[in-house]
């Protein structure tokens, strides 16, 4: 896999293969976490809403994918997921951007998201990018059975009028 992945809108063919790549990407969060990230329902419900970004190979096997909404002004991403072996290549930093130019596109002033605060490597991550902390929010509640640990979120936004894009 030396070939770089090209970037794409999902289609619903993709729910499985973005499901597969999500649940690879997260097993980082085991450690308080019980069961997969994701599922196929899921997946489907969001891109039903939404959109992914994908990032795949020629020969159809999928790098990586974001979650992306816009509701202008703000926009959203989550679920960022790079396989593992792909990890550290800058392909996470390529779909962060394609996230952020697909809210500028669709009339975006603002790009929200939320990492959890047991990752406490992540904000520091997302401030590259020139994200900043504006709040926290309760884990759900009808979510709680799948954590070992309390656990919340911390959110994070991008006002794009301060910095460029991601890549730019």
């Amino acid at each position: 896999m030396s070939a770089q992945p090209r970037l794409r809108l999902a289609g619903p063919g993709d729910t499985a293969a973005i499901t597969a790549v999500v649940n690879l990407a997260y097993e980082v969060e085991d450690f308080f976490k019980i069961g997969d990230r994701t599922d196929v329902a899921e997946i489907e419900g969001l891109l039903a809403e939404a959109a992914f970004i994908v990032a795949d190979f020629e020969a159809g096997e999928l790098a990586g994918a974001v979650y992306v909404r816009s509701t202008p002004p703000r926009g959203y991403f989550g679920m960022l997921s790079v396989r593992p072996a792909l990890q550290g290549t800058g392909l996470g930093r390529k779909l962060v951007a394609a996230a952020e130019e697909y809210c500028v596109q669709r009339g975006c002033t603002e790009v929200d998201l939320s990492v959890v605060n047991l990752r406490t490597e992540l904000p520091a991550f997302y401030e590259r990018f020139g994200y900043r902390r504006s709040g926290t929010e309760a884990w759900p509640e009808d979510e709680l059975h799948r954590i070992s640990r309390p656990a919340h979120f911390i959110t994070m936004t991008w006002r794009i009028e301060s910095t460029a894009p991601t890549g730019r």
